[in-house]
């Protein structure tokens, strides 16, 4: 029997380079970040799209948790959002990359009021993975008693609260990242907030591909 030699070293070659090709896209698919949103009634509703909107443009894999359950949820503006989950469902899907924090007067004292959101913070802490808040929701940090110690910002008429008491290192900076957390001051600084922590999941180089199109840089 005659044997091509060079058909059988391309049809190793192919075999070569599709196990590369497969091995490849697994190692991607275990190294894609997750991050899971927490959504209470009156959140704020620019904080809540845009952190949600930039982290998928990133590729992250996003999950929405309705703190109350998996309704429909009414923010701040009268905007209805509905999670993808129940907050008590989605943390069965877990750990994530980073547990986000959109703010909203009503919706940080819902976050702060939660039970399910402190047991979340406190074992994303103590793992050492991230938490992002944003506006009024890092009160929520300091009521489920999470960042002590932490250098953090806030809407500024939240500033007096951060600070009594001693447990943080207050800044105005839009956005202000401190080991695990990462805070920021309001809607206008939502863009911001969100690719810090793009930034912070995927590295520096992550940034520009998303900011662009969107003309932010």
């Amino acid at each position: 029997m005659c044997v091509n030699f060079m058909i059988l070293r391309r049809s190793t070659a192919c075999i070569f380079a599709l196990q590369k090709a497969f091995l490849t896209s697994e190692t991607v698919a275990m190294a894609k970040k997750s991050a899971i949103v927490l959504l209470a009634e009156g959140a704020e509703e620019m904080e809540f799209v845009i952190s949600v909107d930039v982290l998928r443009r990133a590729g992250v894999n996003v999950t929405v948790a309705g703190v109350a359950g998996n309704s429909p949820v009414k923010c701040s503006r009268d905007v209805v959002v509905c999670p993808d989950l129940s907050l008590v469902d989605a943390v069965k899907k877990g750990p994530y990359d980073v547990v986000v924090l959109p703010g909203g007067l009503g919706g940080s004292k819902n976050l702060a009021a939660s039970n399910e959101v402190g047991s979340l913070l406190k074992e994303q802490e103590k793992s050492g993975r991230l938490i992002a808040a944003i506006c009024a929701a890092p009160t929520a940090l300091k009521t489920h008693g999470v960042g002590t110690g932490k250098k953090v910002t806030s809407y500024p008429t939240f500033r007096n609260e951060m600070e009594e008491g001693g447990k943080y290192i207050y800044s105005e900076d839009k956005v202000v990242v401190d080991g695990n957390f990462i805070t920021s001051r309001g809607p206008a600084t939502a863009f911001d907030f969100a690719l810090a922590v793009v930034e912070n999941l995927l590295g520096q180089s992550a940034v520009e591909p998303v900011a662009k199109p969107m003309l932010l840089v």
